[in-house]
């Protein structure tokens, strides 16, 4: 049986190709790939690459300057936030979020929208595996080849699951008996019918928005489309930790708000939803609303 794609660059001594993080004294990190015959410089000084070809992962290498630096293969979480950027890569605590909030399975169909860099195509690929499906659409084709770059490096070559478009979601999704669809773009309440058309009953849509209004428009359009469930929404923060003997704190500084996420599951055809009860705050629906209900909300029983 074949290895699954990539997973040999993931293990092993170095060989040449492979990508290596260096880690300094200060924890500082740099990215590189091996090259027979080629030398890392840096400020304090520099060694040969062949001096790591054929080392076991978290070899230690000195410069001519003395100056020690750990070697190790980059986790795909520090690969995406040094790789190059065409637009703003989703952030690791997001990817994670998503693999496991949208349930992303191996062998999953899953359509992505909006691929940017290619930071979110990485972790679907991995978590669909090469038995699965991710068919990715782009509207800019420099961004596309950003991503594709940054997806044949990380992987070693074309991922077999892969399938990246250049084009809107809306006027191009063809796609049907999808599982899973993910959108990271400006307007996902645009796409809500013809994600609706490709997902199969009870498969999940979930959205990557920046902005409150972003996500409170998502979310009322969802509602009004009809065929999804009641929406749940949320965002993460991420908050690191300082220790060193009793001075156990927090880090002054944290990973804060990146984006909202939502998710909403597919209704069998021609079903509705029960109309949910809730108790909106007063004033949450004015004079002037005119989402689902028309300005008279559900109300009811806790």
């Amino acid at each position: 049986m074949s290895e699954p794609t990539g997973a040999a660059r993931r293990r092993g001594p170095f060989k040449v190709g492979d990508q290596v993080q260096l880690t300094d004294p200060k924890g500082r990190h740099y990215t590189f790939t091996l090259e027979a015959g080629k030398n890392f410089h840096t400020h304090k000084g520099s060694f040969p690459h062949d001096e790591l070809i054929g080392a076991p992962e978290g070899s230690v290498v000195r410069t001519t300057g003395n100056v020690a630096y750990l070697a190790l293969r980059p986790l795909l979480p520090d690969y995406v936030l040094s790789m190059p950027r065409g637009a703003a890569v989703v952030y690791p605590k997001d990817a994670g979020q998503i693999l496991s909030m949208a349930d992303i399975f191996p062998g999953a169909r899953v359509v992505e929208a909006g691929v940017g860099s290619g930071s979110l195509s990485m972790f679907l690929l991995r978590a669909v595996g090469d038995q699965g499906m991710l068919h990715s659409y782009e509207r800019r084709a420099d961004f596309a080849e950003i991503a594709t770059q940054n997806v044949e490096r990380y992987f070693g070559g074309p991922h077999p699951a892969w399938q990246l478009t250049v084009g809107d979601l809306q006027d191009n999704l063809s796609d049907t008996e999808v599982d899973r669809v993910i959108l990271d773009m400006l307007a996902p309440w645009e796409c809500l019918e013809a994600v609706s058309k490709a997902l199969v009953p009870g498969g999940i849509l979930c959205a990557y928005v920046a902005t409150t209004t972003q996500l409170a428009r998502t979310v009322e359009a969802i509602r009004e489309h009809g065929t999804f469930n009641e929406p749940s929404a949320w965002e993460t923060m991420v908050r690191t930790w300082h220790i060193e003997g009793l001075a156990v704190r927090p880090d002054h500084r944290m990973i804060g708000h990146t984006g909202f996420l939502l998710t909403a599951r597919r209704l069998a055809d021609g079903v509705e939803a029960p109309l949910r009860r809730r108790r909106p705050a007063p004033g949450a629906y004015g004079e002037d609303y005119t989402g689902p209900g028309g300005g008279k909300p559900a109300t009811g029983g806790a």
